[in-house]
């Protein structure tokens, strides 16, 4: 099963949440920053990770437990599942399709509640 859902990141502009503006982060700060985020890869203009799980309830469960987080980050990243896999891709439409802060925090965020479940 794929899982393609989107809601296009609220235009920088007329964010409201106060949050600071997620900044694009460039080719260096990208190469100083892919060594600590273990398993995540970086190609065309997405960060993307492949999670493993039991089964189809566990993967979908995972998801749902970091969509709250998601809201609050004002992040919604492309997600695929696949029985027992869950792939996220983190990039930001509201910047062009670039890489920002926001993507690495938000695949820290995954990893941690990915290593406390397991």
């Amino acid at each position: 099963m794929t899982l393609r859902w989107r809601r296009p990141e609220a235009p920088l502009e007329k964010a409201s949440s106060g949050m600071d503006r997620p900044k694009i982060l460039t080719a260096k700060e990208l190469r100083a920053i892919m060594p600590r985020l273990a398993g995540w890869k970086l190609a065309q203009n997405k960060l993307w990770r492949t999670f493993e799980f039991q089964d189809f309830v566990h993967s979908l469960s995972f998801v749902n437990s970091l969509v709250a987080y998601f809201e609050t980050v004002d992040h919604h990243p492309d997600v695929r599942i696949a029985y027992g896999e869950v792939t996220f891709e983190l990039t930001r439409y509201d910047v062009g399709g670039k890489v920002t802060d926001r993507d690495v925090e938000v695949a820290k965020k995954i990893s941690s509640m990915y290593r406390a479940r397991s």
